[in-house]
């Protein structure tokens, strides 16, 4: 990969067919996909890589599909990924067991960094530790592209230009800050994200099934990855753990709560924050700027599903960039926002709602105590969150 040393010179050498800013899945994928298809890109991220990330580390039957559309389809088990078949889920001592068609856990450390090695292969530029600002349009002989400031560690700043940019930089999306078309609404009560792992934990916490708790504050999900560790993530009121002294004791007290085994070695580990999570963004796409993965907007998932929305998002961007890279017209803009609301918001839909039953006491007992008596109705919401939708296949190139 490129040194950050060479970002200026790397940057300032021409005019790039697409700048993705955010390398995570969304970023990397699409950035991979764009190379393969012929394209200039250059991918930018402001962390270097590998690097830790707030993630239930879970990619779902979805997403396994479009991985393995894209040529993938081996790499989170080459990681050292582990087969999910199981979803236990507990409050307040009550629980069910919900069998998963298929799934895998990989860290998001080794995961994203594999991507990102992907998207290189392919004949990406990679850019670590380099921030990315969308700035005007500009008009040359060359024809119209977007000039975007990039600033390296040592806060060395290049313009550059693209004639597409992908915003894939998180729920903040920064990199279009100055937009006023990509503002965000964040949900009331949203809740904050956060993510670690242990090494030292209970038994109980076997291997190929994900573990939920949940209590009136939030939840807290937990899978056995690669190299014996358990990835822990939750979503929180950042309330709660403001008044609980602190992650591991608001994580500790979830755990508590539900029933499952206390971890001793919570206070051990590094715990990572995020944003609010649940968000709205108005607008997917303004002039010769496309938003995908969380950048987009953004509901808590449960079982993959975020995975499966930057995959989805990733594998119909690179029609849009051959379209505009022909013509940009604001019929482009329109079909993007569409096709996001066809492959991904309505797709969170489920989510939106589970996030709602588990912020009631009562729905919680009514869903838990209904899937204890009749396992099978939980059959028809997995299948959904499963199934990739029409559209996700990328196509060869």
């Amino acid at each position: 990969m490129i040194a950050p040393s060479a970002a200026p010179a790397v940057a300032a050498a021409h005019v790039w067919d697409v700048l993705v800013a955010g390398a995570g899945p969304a970023g990397a994928l699409a950035a991979r996909q764009a190379a393969l298809a012929g394209k200039r890109v250059l991918l930018v991220d402001s962390r270097s890589f590998p690097r830790a990330k707030v993630c239930g580390a879970c990619l779902n039957g979805q997403a396994l599909s479009v991985l393995d559309s894209a040529g993938l389809g081996n790499l989170p088990s080459t990681l050292g990924g582990v087969v999910l078949d199981n979803f236990d889920v507990r409050s307040a001592g009550r629980g069910v067991h919900i069998a998963l068609p298929e799934g895998i856990a990989v860290s998001r450390l080794r995961f994203d960094a594999a991507l990102v090695e992907a998207a290189h292969a392919a004949g990406a530029t990679f850019l670590p530790e380099t921030t990315a600002t969308v700035g005007e349009l500009y008009v040359n002989g060359g024809g119209e592209c977007r000039v975007v400031s990039l600033r390296d560690r040592d806060q060395a700043v290049i313009d550059a230009r693209a004639r597409v940019v992908l915003a894939a930089d998180g729920l903040a999306h920064s990199c279009v800050r100055g937009h006023a078309d990509f503002s965000s609404d964040v949900a009331p009560g949203a809740r904050i994200g956060l993510g670690g792992h242990v090494t030292d934990y209970p038994a109980d916490y076997r291997m190929g099934t994900i573990f939920m708790a949940i209590g009136r504050q939030g939840y807290v999900g937990l899978v056995r990855v690669e190299d014996g560790l358990l990835n822990i993530a939750a979503a929180l009121a950042p309330e709660f753990v403001k008044g609980s002294g602190g992650p591991p004791q608001a994580l500790a007290a979830v755990l508590q709560g539900a029933g499952f085994p206390p971890i001793a070695s919570l206070a051990d580990a590094d715990w990572h924050g995020t944003l609010p999570l649940t968000r709205r963004t108005h607008r997917t796409a303004a002039r010769r700027i496309l938003l995908l993965g969380d950048a987009a907007g953004y509901v808590e998932p449960f079982t993959g599903e975020g995975m499966a929305w930057a995959f989805a998002a990733a594998a119909a961007s690179t029609p849009f960039v051959e379209r505009g890279l022909a013509r940009w017209d604001g019929s482009l803009e329109d079909d993007w926002q569409a096709t996001l609301r066809r492959l991904v918001l309505r797709r969170q839909r489920w989510c939106r709602a589970l996030a709602w039953a588990l912020r009631h006491p009562l729905a919680i007992r009514l869903v838990l105590g209904s899937l204890a008596l009749v396992p099978s109705i939980a059959k028809p919401v997995v299948r959904s969150l499963n199934r990739p939708p029409a559209g996700t296949r990328i196509r060869s190139v």
